[in-house]
């Protein structure tokens, strides 16, 4: 793959590291929100200072099998690992499997649940709430789920479609999903636009917290965070890639985590993995790669659970966790330098693979009312 010269312009903006132009008072808040930049040891071969990177300062509370974290400034504490949604409706797992993933996983104590209106044409959701209905499951679970829409109407239908798939009364965490295009935030934002249903939806008891996710470009996620603000608006949560691959190109990790730490926002990492694909470059375990993730101040690290061993895996990761040191970055991210620079194995930021909503650009709606006035769309 040939780089373009706005990607060239990243790796080289990568190397001298982003976080020059971040203020002394977003690092006094990283410190108090117990995180810290990381300190001086850094890799000679890496072409990204492990000092750039935020880092936790301590790797949360273990009770039982499970570290928990807090949700931003939402006062809520969550299990450090979530239960990715898209999984456990994958063609090869059958629903009993599912039910029984998501049982033990809660019974283990991990609370965070993660789905979407898109995922599996609703099968995630239907299966999610079938486990949550039962044995009063849904009472041990933060539950969050995502909607595609960018207009109030659609944005209140998926809304509903998901409360009912879900088999609930109200969903703990709502995030606008797939913010992957810059006139995402305008049209979420927009008189009209999916916010309004969100806001409603929240006025009514249906959505408790609300939050945004993306993966193509972390450029993307500070505009939406700004646009949020000009309309008086701060977010509880952002979802966004975190892995190993990420610190070298269009990396979240440098650009938006630490706009997030500064406004104490609660952090999803995903992808930590990159479904899988990450693994195939052979430069990063399983273990390493939640364990990177984890050293990141995300309040959660949700991963695709499709098996009982996955599972365990997890467990295992969050029983031992301690955040990796200064050194054992800088070693990972050696590792992973040279391979990640063209973004090669994120093919979620330089490829429309994991792009759903561009497969399905109905689920977004159409151009607001404003739009239509002025650009009247053409026959044909």
């Amino acid at each position: 793959m040939v780089l373009t010269n706005a990607d060239q312009k990243r790796v080289i903006m990568h190397r001298r590291g982003f976080l020059q132009g971040l203020s002394a008072a977003a690092l006094a808040n990283s410190h108090a929100f117990g995180q810290q930049s990381a300190t001086p040891a850094t890799s000679p071969d890496s072409g990204v200072d492990a000092k750039t990177l935020l880092k936790v300062t301590g790797a949360g509370e273990l009770r039982g099998e499970m570290l928990y974290r807090k949700l931003g400034r939402t006062g809520e504490t969550v299990s450090a690992i979530g239960l990715g949604g898209s999984h456990i409706a994958k063609p090869e797992v059958s629903e009993e499997i599912a039910i029984r993933i998501i049982h033990e996983a809660i019974d283990r104590g991990l609370t965070f649940m993660d789905n979407s209106w898109d995922y599996n044409e609703g099968r995630s959701e239907r299966r999610m709430g079938k486990a949550l209905s039962e044995d009063g499951y849904r009472n041990k679970a933060f539950l969050m789920t995502k909607i595609d829409a960018r207009t109030k109407d659609l944005a209140m239908g998926q809304i509903n479609t998901s409360l009912q798939r879900l088999q609930t009364d109200h969903i703990d965490l709502l995030q606008h999903h797939e913010v992957l295009r810059f006139d995402d935030p305008d049209r979420i934002f927009a008189e009209g636009g999916s916010m309004e249903a969100v806001l409603e939806a929240r006025k009514a008891g249906k959505v408790r917290y609300i939050g945004f996710t993306g993966h193509k470009d972390p450029h993307i996620h500070l505009y939406m965070l700004e646009v949020a603000a000009k309309h008086g608006f701060t977010f509880d949560t952002v979802q966004m890639p975190l892995n190993v691959m990420d610190a070298h190109f269009r990396s979240f990790a440098q650009l938006v985590l630490p706009k997030l730490v500064q406004q104490n926002i609660g952090v999803l990492g995903m992808k930590s993995m990159g479904a899988g694909i990450i693994l195939k470059s052979n430069t990063a375990k399983p273990e390493e790669c939640l364990r990177y993730a984890l050293t990141l101040p995300t309040s959660v690290v949700i991963t695709g659970i499709d098996k009982p061993e996955v599972l365990e895996q997890a467990f295992q990761v969050a029983k031992s966790f301690q955040p990796m040191n200064d050194e054992q970055l800088a070693a990972l991210l050696s590792k992973t330098q040279q391979i990640a620079l063209t973004g090669h194995y994120e093919l979620f930021k330089t490829t429309s693979h994991f792009d759903e909503t561009a497969r399905h650009p109905d689920w977004l709606g159409s151009d607001t009312p404003a739009v239509q006035q002025l650009a009247p769309m053409l026959p044909g």
